[in-house]
């Protein structure tokens, strides 16, 4: 996942086009696809014909997704 350490245009968060949050999670473009089609992984934003992820966003989601404990899902899950 290539992110900046300086956010771009007076302070915006960067975002991660599908390519690359695909390739920083390690799953297949399907796969987000896929959670897209279902209401499961994090949330994009419409940028023309293309959707990209606030890496805040990705963050959020993912810490959604941390395990309660080693080998229990996650509260509410």
């Amino acid at each position: 996942m290539e992110t900046h350490t300086t956010s771009p245009a007076g302070g915006l968060d960067p975002l991660l086009s599908l390519d690359e949050l695909a390739a920083y999670l390690g799953v297949p473009v399907r796969t987000i696809y896929d959670w897209r089609t279902d209401g499961k992984g994090p949330c994009g934003v419409r940028v023309g014909k293309h959707v990209k992820f606030f890496v805040s966003d990705v963050r959020e989601w993912l810490a959604q997704q941390r395990e309660s404990s080693p080998g229990r899902s996650a509260e509410g899950r």
